[in-house]
C-alpha cells in the first residue's frame, strides 16, 4: 500500500506514471504504432554501446584506424559492442522511416504539428550524429565521406570558405576534425534524448492518433499492461534480426572501402555515404550547381514540416488518390536510394534527375 501511495503521492513519480503505465490509449492501434517504443529501445543500446566503445576509441589520425582493430581483436567482446553499434544504426533508421511513414498516412502532422516538427529536427540531429559516426573509423569511405560531405559548406554565398575552414579546424579534413566529431557524436545522442521526451511530452498532452482518424476520447484503455505486452513482440522480433546480423553477417551493410584506412591522396572510385543517407545524396548529385544540390537536399528533409500545413479532411487509408500518392512517394524514396548507391554516369545521371523532380512533386501530393 505505501508503494502504492508513493506513486501517487511523488508528483515526478506520478507524471511518469501517467506517461507509461497510466497512459490512456486508443483500442484500435495497431504494430505501426510500435515503432516510437522500438526507437527508444535502440536508442538507449546506441548510447551504452557507444559509451563503451568510447572507452577504448582513440580520436586520433594515425591510431583511429588501428583502435576501431584493437576494440574487434583484443577487448572483451569489443566486436559485439562494435557490430551492435554499427548495426543498431542500420536499425534505428529504419525504424524512423517506418514512423515517419505511418505519420504522413495517417495525417499526424496535422493533427499534432508541433509533435511533428520536434520528430522532425530529432531526425535532422540523428542524421547529424550517424554522420560524425560514420568518420570516426578514419577508414577510406570514412574520410573521403567527410571531405565531400563537409565541404558542400563552401557553397553557401560569403560565409561558405569560413565555415568550411572552421568546421575542418584546418585546410582539410584532418586531425582537429576528427576531434570535433568524436566530442560532437559522444554529446549529441544526449541532445536527442532531452529531444525525445520533449516529442514524449507534446504528444500527451493531446493523446497518440490512431488509424480510425476519428476521436476515441471514449474508446481508450491504460497503456499498461496490454500495450506494454504488445509491444515486447516486435522488440523480441528486433533482437532477433540485430542477433542475426552480428553473428552471421554483420558487415552486409558495410562498404568494402571501410576496411582500408583512410588514404588522403588516393580516393576512392565511388564515393557514397551510409545506406540511409543515400536518398539524400542522390538528390544532392541530380543537380549541376552545387549550390542548388545543397539546398535540394536540405529541403528534401525540412520539406516534411511543410505538411503540417497541408490540410486535408480525410485519411489516406480512405483516399484513394492520397494512398496512391504515398505508395509513389515510398517508391520514389526506394528507388533514390538505389541510385545514390550507384555511380555518377548514364543512365543513373538522368533517372537521378526524374526522381529528384517526382520527390518534391509528391510530397506536396501526400
Amino acid at each position: 500500500m505505501k508503494k502504492i501511495n508513493f506513486f501517487k503521492k511523488d508528483p515526478i513519480m506520478k507524471m511518469l506514471m501517467n506517461s507509461l503505465m497510466s497512459l490512456p490509449t486508443p483500442k484500435s492501434i495497431s504494430y505501426m504504432w510500435n515503432m516510437g517504443f522500438l526507437l527508444g529501445m535502440t536508442l538507449m543500446l546506441q548510447i551504452i554501446t557507444g559509451l563503451v566503445l568510447s572507452m577504448n576509441f582513440v580520436a586520433e589520425t594515425s591510431l583511429a584506424f588501428d583502435s576501431v582493430i584493437h576494440i574487434m581483436r583484443d577487448i572483451d567482446k569489443g566486436w559485439i559492442m562494435r557490430y551492435l553499434h554499427m548495426n543498431g544504426a542500420s536499425l534505428f533508421f529504419i525504424y524512423m522511416y517506418i514512423h515517419i511513414g505511418r505519420g504522413i498516412y495517417f495525417n499526424s502532422p496535422l493533427k499534432l504539428p508541433m509533435v511533428w516538427c520536434s520528430g522532425v529536427i530529432i531526425l535532422l540531429l540523428t542524421m547529424m550524429t550517424a554522420f560524425m559516426g560514420y568518420v570516426l573509423p578514419w577508414g577510406q569511405m570514412s574520410f573521403w565521406g567527410a571531405t565531400v560531405i563537409t565541404s558542400m559548406l563552401s557553397a553557401i554565398p560569403y560565409l561558405g570558405p569560413y565555415l568550411t575552414t572552421w568546421v575542418w579546424g584546418n585546410f582539410s579534413v584532418s586531425q582537429p576534425t576528427l576531434n570535433r566529431f568524436f566530442s560532437l557524436h559522444f554529446i549529441l545522442p544526449l541532445v536527442i534524448t532531452a529531444l525525445v521526451i520533449c516529442h514524449l511530452i507534446l504528444l500527451h498532452e493531446k493523446g497518440s492518433s490512431n488509424p480510425t482518424g476519428l476521436s476515441t476520447d471514449f474508446d481508450k484503455m491504460k497503456f499498461f499492461p496490454y500495450f506494454l505486452v504488445k509491444d515486447t513482440t516486435p522488440l523480441l522480433l528486433s533482437m532477433m534480426m540485430i542477433i542475426y546480423l552480428i553473428c552471421l553477417n554483420p558487415n552486409l551493410l558495410v562498404d568494402v572501402e571501410n576496411f582500408t584506412p583512410a588514404m588522403p591522396t588516393s580516393p576512392p572510385t565511388h564515393i557514397q555515404p551510409e545506406w540511409y543517407f543515400l536518398f539524400a545524396y542522390a538528390i544532392l548529385r541530380a543537380i549541376p550547381s552545387k549550390l542548388g544540390g545543397v539546398c535540394a537536399m536540405g529541403l528534401s528533409i525540412l520539406s516534411l514540416m511543410v505538411l503540417c500545413l497541408m490540410k486535408s479532411k480525410f485519411n489516406k487509408k480512405f483516399n484513394p488518390t492520397k494512398k496512391l500518392s504515398f505508395w509513389c512517394f515510398v517508391s520514389v524514396v526506394i528507388l533514390l536510394t538505389w541510385i545514390g548507391a550507384n555511380p555518377v554516369e548514364p543512365p543513373y545521371t538522368s533517372i537521378g534527375v526524374i526522381l529528384t523532380v517526382l520527390y518534391f512533386m509528391l510530397i506536396f501530393m501526400i
